[in-house]
């Protein structure tokens, strides 16, 4: 049957399997959290950074590094992503409900940063975006206006987004701004388009690398940013003939930005606080099973916190094969992240954990890299440093993963 909505022309049976395979595909893995480590003593990166479970850290080049938990505590109530970041940086963001955009109800932007330095990682906030060649619903919603909470607008190249998009919206303010250079990522692109595609619908996958420098009170400053136009274009017959729409998104916007002639010096620092980011599972699935809900109800938005909890209510805990592999792919895309952000700057290595029974991409470089049962990781160059000969916390030296 076709279901029509008087401010809809178009089909909500025909958009529904648009947003239904952007669900299946898992394109927005967005979080919310909480603040921390606004209290703790700074650090310096590569220099000696301070922590007390290890006791007296040792001279010469040490590195801290330890576990951030993201609790999406008004949500789900669990853990949404975690991520390694060093010892006296400030972890700050959290999530933004979108109630108008059922098929991307929340979307997250957090910032790490050395409060002691001006070196930061940041991510930026997935854009939604919506585009057709339907002149009756270009004519009630026309560019600029929102449609299902998806800002009205024709799609562009990554390239084009980083400079036009990104940049006005989050660097505008910033002073003596120049565009040094770009770079395209074909690869990263390939990623996320993965092994094939869904029926029906043509994916367009672009991503791209933008080098820019300005001045932040008085310092000058130099920051790659990367990002992900992802577009995902459906034909719609109707009485009037064939048209197109394409829900697309900005994602995957990634910044490093330090004092300029410091940002190469600190990229693998960057890349494994970006390799180290890991999606809860638990929160992947009931994330993407509300998405389902909203979807199944005729694209529904949703009006308050009480109604988005009485839809988590509606969820199980149970994660299905196909969304374990959704998971799995997504979490790869966050792999090629980092690396492709610093792959210029090669000098990473991988350890097993045997505490936590997972691998961990740390910067090499560092003659002895220990773990804590509580999610720190030390790297130093001491030979006779053991920082188990305090008081405190159990910790294990690992070896590189071959």
């Amino acid at each position: 049957m076709r279901m029509c909505h008087k401010t809809c022309p178009t089909s909500f049976q025909s958009h529904s399997v648009v947003f239904v395979v952007l669900f299946i595909l898992g394109v927005h893995a967005l979080v919310s959290c909480q603040e921390s480590d606004s209290g703790k003593k700074p650090g310096n990166v590569p220099a000696t950074l301070a922590g007390k479970s290890a006791g007296a850290l040792p001279e010469g080049k040490t590195l801290k590094l330890k576990k951030h938990s993201c609790i999406d505590a008004r949500g789900t109530g669990g853990e949404a992503f975690s991520l390694l970041i060093p010892a006296g940086w400030q972890f700050n963001g959290g999530v933004s409900w979108v109630f108008d955009n059922p098929t991307m109800p929340a979307t997250i932007a957090f910032t790490v940063r050395n409060p002691s330095g001006h070196e930061e990682l940041e991510a930026l906030p997935t854009l939604a975006m919506f585009w057709t060649d339907n002149q009756l619903t270009m004519s009630m919603f026309p560019p600029g206006s929102r449609y299902y909470g998806a800002e009205v607008m024709p799609m562009v190249s990554a390239r084009e987004a980083l400079e036009k998009i990104i940049l006005p919206r989050f660097r505008g303010g910033a002073a003596d701004l120049k565009i040094v250079s770009f770079q395209p990522m074909p690869d990263l692109a390939k990623a996320v388009s993965g092994p094939s595609g869904q029926p029906g619908v043509q994916a367009s996958i672009d991503a791209a690398k933008m080098r820019i420098e300005y001045t932040k009170d008085g310092t000058p400053m130099e920051e790659d940013i990367m990002a992900v136009v992802e577009g995902y274009t459906t034909s719609v017959p109707t009485f009037q003939g064939v048209y197109t729409s394409t829900p697309w998104f900005v994602s995957y916007a990634i910044s490093n930005r330090a004092e300029k002639g410091k940002l190469a010096g600190n990229a693998l620092l960057f890349r494994a606080m970006t390799d180290s980011f890991r999606v809860s599972p638990q929160w992947y699935n009931t994330y993407n099973q509300v998405v389902t809900i909203l979807v199944q109800n005729q694209l529904k938005f949703i009006r308050s916190m009480g109604e988005l909890s009485r839809y988590i209510s509606q969820t199980s805990g149970e994660i299905s094969e196909s969304m374990m592999q959704s998971y799995n792919e997504r979490q790869k895309i966050y792999d090629r992240i980092g690396e492709k952000m610093s792959e210029t700057i090669r000098g990473t290595a991988q350890y097993y954990n045997p505490l936590e029974g997972t691998q961990v991409e740390l910067p090499n470089g560092y003659k002895h890299v220990w773990a804590s049962g509580t999610g720190e990781y030390l790297l130093t160059d001491s030979p006779g440093f053991n920082p188990n000969n305090g008081p405190g916390t159990t910790w294990q030296e690992l070896e590189i993963r071959n």
